[in-house]
């Protein structure tokens, strides 16, 4: 985590919560036909400039903070997050740290630690030029549960989907490897049954406490869960059985420590699979997001239109143009 970003999509829906990655600038750049910078150069302090406007949201538990404000007179939101404290470090920080205690009382006695600079990082991400769509996506809001069937689905939420303008350049940047080649972990380059593995920008590839990779299928015309049928059962039981050989042969992490599962609402409208840690509560990994794919696997061999009928329940925020759908529908 210690690299600063100048990711992810302008969707319109939930996004993965506190401690999520969002807006990677190489992303950014991409989804307006640029491209991104150069892996491992110290970059130039493009925050210096930066002129806050308000806190977005904040989360002391999860230590990390969203800012809108302005770069160069465009609007930019910044995400501050604390990096973890690494077990490979300890030994470094007791020793190159300085103490300043503030309280003692008996046994107990607690300090102000300053560690060194290298251990002491902020990982930053910028989403510049940011749309009103990144500010309401990072903004704390209420959030109420939907319950939407399949005619739901076709006559509310795929007109908005189809409505909105949700790039996906991005991903298809990755696909080309236009972008991110170098941090590609795994590829299975078929057109039908193939994807990319690579890891999610939660995650600083540091630790395996807290992995969390991402794979990303070829075709694209597969927008969600929801347009899954027993015809895409190749393409799900590849992804299933080579993303945890990939990541078993990469991280030594063996099946029975993985979830593996999608999200629906998805965070962008391209179908894409999460790998974590079974120890890690991954942002988005509660039963109000998240279908296990050995579940949806299950359910296609049963059902081959399962996605297609069955009422599937998601979170949307507050100020979501979806929820309003729902609720011009009186489905709330």
């Amino acid at each position: 985590m210690a690299d600063t970003a100048v990711k992810r999509e302008a969707d319109s829906v939930e996004p993965d919560e506190l401690s999520q990655r969002a807006e990677k600038k190489a992303r950014g750049d991409s989804e307006n036909g640029g491209g991104g910078g150069e892996a491992g150069k110290e970059p130039e302090n493009v925050l210096c400039g930066f002129k806050t406007s308000n806190v977005l949201n904040d989360s002391a538990r999860e230590k990390t903070m969203f800012i809108r404000g302005k770069l160069a007179d465009q609007e930019a939101v910044v995400i501050l997050e604390k990096t973890p404290i690494r077990e490979d470090t300890l030994a470094e920080l007791f020793s190159g740290s300085t103490l300043k205690l503030e309280m003692k009382n008996d046994i107990y006695s607690t300090y102000r630690l300053h560690a060194p600079a290298h251990l002491n990082e902020i990982k930053t991400t910028v989403v510049c030029p940011a749309t009103e769509k990144h500010v309401t996506k990072y903004q704390r809001q209420e959030s109420s549960l939907v319950e939407e069937t399949g005619e739901d689905y076709r006559s509310i939420t795929l007109p908005y989907i189809q409505k909105q303008t949700f790039s996906v350049q991005w991903v298809y940047n990755i696909l080309e490897k236009k972008a991110e080649a170098d941090r590609i972990v795994y590829e299975d380059p078929d057109p039908e049954v193939g994807f990319v593995l690579l890891p999610d920008f939660k995650w600083d590839q540091k630790q395996v406490d807290d992995l969390y990779l991402i794979a990303i299928v070829h075709q694209r015309d597969i927008k969600s869960l929801r347009d899954l049928t027993s015809e895409h059962l190749p393409l799900l039981q590849n992804i299933f059985q080579k993303g945890k050989e990939a990541i078993l042969q990469r991280y030594k992490l063996p099946a029975s420590k993985l979830r593996v599962y999608l999200h629906y609402q998805p965070s962008y409208y391209h179908l894409h699979v999460h790998f974590t840690k079974l120890g890690y509560e991954a942002p988005g990994c509660g039963v109000e997001r998240a279908h296990l794919l050995a579940d949806v696997i299950q359910n296609l061999q049963s059902d081959p239109h399962y996605y297609e009928t069955r009422t599937l329940y998601f979170p949307l925020r507050a100020n979501d143009g979806l929820l309003g759908k729902f609720k011009e529908a009186g489905r709330l």
